[in-house]
């Protein structure tokens, strides 16, 4: 796998995973994922984790963690856009489901992320809902 032409770094005030949390979300399988242009011209992508404690006790909590970054370590550089800030949200899924769809929920909700991210302003991603 090649270097990435950005630097990747870690969101770790509070400021900012709360400018995250106003931005557009993607929630797949065991992962949400928040994603945020952000105002300044830096090219780096900043990458937080988090798990509430719905997840479970400190260890479970910090083993969902531990797998997130692992799949951000992996996937961030290929997918994510310089200058946008992304947090991942553990959902109860997130300890034990298996690597690879791990891997399959970030991978999808990035793509989404960045699609939506590309798509002119008002123009809906979504499939309209069928009709009955």
């Amino acid at each position: 796998m090649s270097e990435p032409d950005f630097p990747i770094t870690r969101i770790r005030i509070r400021p900012d995973f709360l400018a995250a949390a106003k931005a557009k979300s993607c929630a797949r399988g065991a992962v949400v994922l928040q994603a945020r242009a952000r105002d300044d011209d830096a090219p780096a992508v900043r990458v937080g984790f988090t798990a509430t404690r719905k997840i479970g006790g400190a260890v479970v909590r910090n083993r969902a963690k531990r797998r997130m970054r692992a799949a951000a370590r992996q996937l961030v550089p290929l997918f994510g856009r310089p200058g946008h800030d992304y947090v991942l949200i553990a959902r109860n899924g997130a300890p034990t489901r298996p690597w690879g769809r791990l891997l399959d929920d970030v991978k999808s909700a990035l793509l989404s992320l960045r699609a939506d991210s590309q798509s002119p302003e008002g123009a809906t991603t979504r499939a309209p809902p069928p009709t009955i």
